[in-house]
């Protein structure tokens, strides 16, 4: 029964490999394997499980994030930070790259979308950065990885997922997050300032005579116009949250309608406008659940054949210490990003490791930052990494794709490095939880 159980496995991930829908796959396949080799008195506490996982309170805060920041897409405000930002720091060279790296920052803590902020920076910033004669990997590689950054700073859906799956706290998650964020941030940026010392030419500065003529123009009260609305908004959501003055989902509830009157103060709130994000949130989530649903009837089915125990036992007989089992983990998880989508991972494989870390008594909130650090660079990897996709989509046609992938490598490896940072000094997960409760 055991390998029945691995035999599955295996046979849903070559089927989500072969293109066949994952939710389907994951609940129709499992149920086949249950009808054919399980006891037919287990098959009535299925329907119960599948409930009490839909029925958990956190997952509602999984819609209204995602309402939240499709409003916020539509308000304008990534336009308005965009410009603001690029004057601000266009004296520096670089200054272009360091602006979106910023925007793709405070957008991950206000709309946490990859393809909505990915999208938007590509449309505004990618022509004018090769128009100031940017190198196109330096371009594309910036405007590609800032995007991404929405899956670990929060509020963040893939860390409410992973908080539902691991069984964890999505507020020490949160907590736990933004410190590693804000690195990860300062460490983009730190690659740029070196590299425009390396290589001067290819990271231009902003002339100067652009730079005053946009300066005179009211440049304050568009300052405070651009930056006050959306840190509010931030400060709103992740402050009640860190305070303890709302759970994760009433944050969501609070952070989706301060979107939807940030809108209505920018007068771009429109009944079809409303219509639009509504129907992209009930589309997104929609996916999200099916998924869901699919992943428990897998997770149920893979337990009741002894999957689990087979796998707890085979790694106490093969002497593998904790860290080395982390390590295999996380090369599975690398792989696997290559090919397949940030939301199967983790309703496929995160349940079937997840009771082996418990049982090594690990951390799980640092094992939940460290997986959100690795699903971040399955955006970024081809031939599926989907960034790559939604900017190929919106760049103009000189963009090729051999200029993604060779763009985002750099970008790639400083992932990889901080992820190797976290793993040997869990400190620093620590440090986030201690700083920001």
């Amino acid at each position: 029964m055991e390998w029945i159980a691995i035999i599955l496995f295996l046979s849903v991930f070559l089927l989500i490999l072969y293109g066949f829908p994952v939710a389907f796959t994951l609940g129709g396949l499992s149920v086949i394997y249950a009808v054919c080799f399980l006891d037919p008195a287990v098959l009535p506490a299925l329907p119960s499980r599948i409930m009490g996982v839909v029925q958990q309170e956190i997952l509602m805060a999984v819609p209204l994030f995602v309402f939240m920041g499709i409003m916020l897409e539509k308000s304008g405000l990534a336009e308005r930070l965009l410009e603001t930002m690029a004057i601000l720091f266009g004296k520096i060279r670089g200054g272009l790259a360091i602006s979106v790296i910023l925007v793709g920052a405070l957008l991950a803590a206000s709309t946490g979308i990859v393809g909505a902020t990915v999208v938007t920076m590509g449309l505004i910033s990618l022509p004018t950065m090769l128009k100031r004669k940017y190198k196109p990997e330096i371009a594309t590689g910036a405007i590609a990885s800032a995007g991404t950054l929405g899956q670990i700073i929060p509020p963040s859906v893939m860390l409410v997922l992973l908080g539902s799956v691991l069984q964890e706290s999505v507020g020490d998650l949160f907590r736990a997050a933004l410190l590693p964020g804000i690195l990860l941030v300062a460490s983009y940026i730190i690659y740029i300032l070196i590299l425009a010392r390396i290589r001067p030419n290819s990271i231009p500065a902003i002339p100067e005579d652009e730079r005053k003529a946009f300066l005179g123009k009211n440049f304050g009260k568009r300052l405070i116009g651009a930056f006050f609305l959306p840190m509010l908004l931030i400060i709103a959501v992740l402050g009640s949250i860190f305070k303890g003055y709302a759970t994760p989902t009433e944050a969501a509830a609070v952070g989706a309608m301060g979107a939807t009157i940030l809108t209505w103060s920018q007068k771009r709130l429109r009944w079809s406008l409303v219509r639009s994000v509504m129907r992209e949130t009930t589309l997104l989530t929609s996916m999200v659940f099916l998924i869901l649903l699919g992943a428990t009837t897998f997770s149920f089915v893979f337990r009741q054949l002894g999957g689990d125990q087979f796998l707890l036992d085979t790694i106490h007989q093969s002497n593998l210490s904790p860290r080395l089992f982390l390590l295999l983990v996380m090369i599975l998880v690398f792989i696997a990003g290559f090919f397949i989508d940030f939301i199967e991972i983790i309703f496929i494989v995160v349940p079937v490791v997840a009771p082996i870390f418990v049982q090594y008594d690990m951390d799980l909130i640092w094992i939940g930052i460290l997986l959100a650090m690795n699903l971040q660079t399955s955006f970024l990897t081809p031939p599926f990494g989907f960034s790559l996709f939604y900017l190929k989509g919106v760049a103009p046609p000189s963009i090729t794709t051999g200029h993604l992938y060779r763009g985002i490598i750099p970008f790639v490896i400083i992932q990889l490095v901080f992820l190797l940072i976290i793993a040997f000094y869990p400190e620093v997960v620590q440090w986030g939880l201690a700083l920001f409760s």
